[in-house]
């Protein structure tokens, strides 16, 4: 077992890779653990055979979602092994649908006592110290809740960001302070969760805050809710395309 620390984190690497049903043979996942404020954190981890100037991909499951889940579906470890690719899991949490917070999300809330941007931050730091990625290619991505937390993430800690993905998710208010960034939203235009105007509003906020300075996807299908099959296809060929400069 080998343990980083930082002055705030402490990262535990577990010393054995974790397979995860679907996944390709070779592109391993590691369980990792970080300690952020007292509460043990953890994601699922693919460390190319370098990490030295590395993009990295945050990839966010959705409500009530697993770590284990988002790497079997999103597969985007698979689709691009060069990129450090993390699966962070999620705490349980209240929301307008969970109102007792028993199932796992993410919490779309800003402000920096936010648990799940300390998560980010403990994770980039470790990705910026150890395994020395490339800081102007650090991508988010993330399906329903997970994708309103990638909109989170741009009004919050957009200055770090190269290019962000979310799938059937809103998120237009997070976005008042929001700095230029691309942007690929996939939406289902016939989705019960989020409905697609919500969705609409939230690419439309995206247009306003990246004008000409930012591309601005707006990818959509003619399904529901559910994650679509060539999501992850569309998503890494869109982050290979961006740099933060």
């Amino acid at each position: 077992m080998r343990v980083f620390r930082t002055a705030a984190v402490c990262l535990i690497l577990l010393a054995f890779p974790l397979a995860v049903c679907g996944v390709a043979s070779g592109a391993t996942l590691t369980n990792m653990e970080w300690n952020v404020d007292g509460t043990t954190r953890r994601a699922l981890v693919h460390l190319p055979a370098s990490t030295e100037g590395a993009p990295i991909i945050f990839a966010f499951h959705g409500h009530g979602g697993t770590m284990n889940f988002a790497a079997h579906r999103f597969r985007l470890h698979v689709l691009w092994p060069e990129a450090v690719v993390v699966y962070p899991q999620g705490l349980p949490t209240v929301t307008p649908r969970d109102l007792a917070g028993k199932l796992a999300g993410w919490l779309l809330l800003p402000g920096e006592n936010n648990k799940d941007l300390k998560l980010f931050d403990a994770i980039l730091e470790t990705a910026r110290h150890e395994w020395h990625i490339n800081t102007k290619r650090v991508y988010v991505t993330g399906h329903s809740n997970g994708g309103g937390f990638t909109y989170l993430l741009w009004g919050a800690r957009g200055d770090l960001l190269a290019g962000v993905a979310p799938v059937a998710a809103g998120g237009a208010l997070f976005l008042r302070q929001a700095k230029p960034c691309p942007v690929l939203h996939i939406a289902g235009k016939n989705d019960q969760l989020v409905d697609f105007q919500t969705q609409e509003r939230a690419v439309e906020a995206a247009r306003k805050v990246n004008g000409t300075n930012a591309p601005v996807e707006f990818v959509v299908h003619n399904g529901g809710h559910a994650y679509p099959n060539d999501a992850p296809d569309k998503i890494v060929t869109f982050f290979k395309q961006q740099a933060r400069k």
